[in-house]
């Protein structure tokens, strides 16, 4: 195996059309404000995590799966920023739960709780 061993996903750019209402969810979502706001692009740091919208360039967006100590509370808490249940929270092994959301442009977000 040559090279260096990852260090994570620290910076991860999602496509927006709204970028007003996708700052909502993701602020929602990280617990913190923008360090970076502009028209062009907002940004924001998290957990040693860079998280970027860009509105417009065709882009498609991974799935993250973002580790919360309450899927439940989570859950509520971006539902009531905008955005919209796509799988409910449900077990996927022992002490494992994990639930999807989607933004305002239908990017899918994963929630994963561990117990």
């Amino acid at each position: 195996m040559s090279g260096s061993p990852t260090q994570g996903i620290k910076t991860v750019l999602h496509p927006v059309t709204d970028l007003e209402k996708s700052k909502a969810v993701y602020a929602a979502l990280l617990g913190v404000e923008p360090s970076a706001d502009s028209s062009y692009y907002v940004g924001f740091d998290a957990a040693g995590q860079h998280i970027g919208l860009v509105p417009g360039g065709g882009m498609t967006s991974p799935v993250t799966y973002w580790q919360v100590p309450d899927i439940e509370a989570k859950l509520a808490e971006v539902t009531a920023a905008g955005a919209v249940v796509k799988e409910p929270a449900h077990e996927v092994g022992p002490g494992r739960r994990v639930a999807t959301v989607t933004d305002p442009d239908g990017n899918v977000l994963g929630l994963l709780q561990d117990s």
